[in-house]
């Protein structure tokens, strides 16, 4: 049994609703019911008595539930503890980022936060969106670079940073390369869509690309954003990276075009999140840094 299962079994009981679960957890909401469903096989009882309009807790279920949430704030808990234990003194910045971000924003901002507290080391973390939550939740992470997709929470600084661009780049042999100044997300749909994902994500990540944003049919995965566009230059499909900026690049290898839907640029509210229950002096000021950059670009 996973603590994300737990985890995801606990959003349903209090959301009442698998999609409200799966929209306060950041999946689609098949993957909920097949995390659920999977958690019932292995423990080999039924925790939940489903009817067509909704479901209810079965007597195995209420007993999961009531010990399962304990479980999960000890190991909230738990998690905070060890970091904090293996600081000592030191004063340290963990930064987590989206992978799929191709902008050179984080790192100027990297730089700067450095410069000017020298006595602050900073880690950065790749992840998908849901990852960064559960780095941010467990307190792998103390801020966050990610998107908006759902409603801000009441347990987080929402800190508006920019709208970025959605891009695809691509070999200059593509089919895609006739388009001037933009390609539009219909004339995507017969191209293979290079995603950054980890293995744990990429139907996550599918999933909330294909039906959300309506990007992509069929998908290739890379674990890091270099590996995609080797990936991309070899003309097996386009990768899809996110800007604050939507101008056209073009190399020897590459082209970068932002994505068009309906008439209008395609772009993503990007924020810094972190949870207001841990909340440290320097998420606040690396978060200002990173906003003026994006606001200068």
């Amino acid at each position: 049994m996973l603590l994300r299962q737990l985890k995801y079994f606990a959003a349903v009981v209090e959301r009442g609703s698998f999609t409200e679960a799966a929209a306060d957890c950041y999946i689609s909401q098949s993957a909920v019911s097949q995390q659920i469903k999977a958690l019932e096989n292995e423990l080999g009882v039924r925790l939940l008595e489903r009817r067509n309009r909704g479901f209810s807790l079965t007597p195995a279920g209420e007993l999961f539930y009531g010990r399962g949430k304990k479980l999960l704030r000890e190991a909230e808990e738990l998690c905070r503890d060890t970091v904090a234990a293996s600081l000592g003194g030191a004063r340290r910045l963990r930064v987590g980022y989206l992978k799929c971000f191709g902008g050179d924003e984080l790192r100027l901002a990297v730089a700067e936060f450095s410069e000017k507290y020298p006595e602050t080391s900073i880690e950065t973390i790749g992840g998908s969106h849901e990852e960064l939550y559960d780095l941010l939740r467990f307190g792998g992470a103390d801020v966050a670079m990610s998107d908006q997709r759902r409603a801000f929470s009441d347990e987080y600084v929402n800190f508006h940073l920019s709208y970025c661009f959605c891009c695809a780049e691509f070999s200059g042999r593509s089919e895609l390369a006739s388009h001037a100044e933009y390609v539009d997300a219909e004339a995507l749909s017969k191209i293979p869509c290079i995603l950054v994902a980890s293995k744990e994500q990429r139907d996550n990540e599918a999933d909330f690309y294909q039906n959300t944003l309506g990007i992509g049919s069929s998908f290739i995965f890379a674990e890091s954003i270099d590996e995609g566009r080797m990936t991309a230059a070899g003309n097996a499909g386009f990768l899809l990276v996110e800007y604050g900026e939507r101008r056209p690049a073009r190399d020897a290898s590459l082209l970068r075009l932002p994505i068009y839907s309906g008439g209008s640029p395609l772009r993503r509210n990007y924020c810094a999140f972190w949870r207001k229950s841990a909340e440290k002096p320097e998420s606040a000021e690396f978060a200002e840094i990173l906003y003026e950059i994006f606001k200068s670009r």
